[in-house]
């Protein structure tokens, strides 16, 4: 349940920022800053709840082998642009 949250608010921060991107509000940027890093860590809870807890996923297993790396990638390259935007 707690991932479940996670990623709902995630979703929803990242929906409020591309929006904020799009109409050019003054709190844009630190609403993408709010949703990387707020995404970042609801990943390694994930990763930590799934370890500490033995979680069987079955056919779900490509999730945590092919989608988390690639949105860890994906939120390395946003600090990556976040930072050099700050420069």
């Amino acid at each position: 349940m707690p991932a479940a949250y996670g990623d709902l608010l995630a979703a929803l921060l990242a929906l409020l920022a591309i929006a904020a991107l799009r109409s050019s509000w003054t709190l844009a940027i630190p609403l993408v800053w709010l949703f990387n890093v707020e995404g970042t860590l609801d990943l390694l809870n994930a990763f930590y709840q799934g370890f500490t807890n033995n979680v069987l996923l079955g056919s779900a297993y490509y999730i945590p082998t092919f989608a988390v790396p690639a949105l860890f990638v994906t939120h390395a390259m946003i600090f990556a642009m976040l930072i050099r935007r700050t420069r």
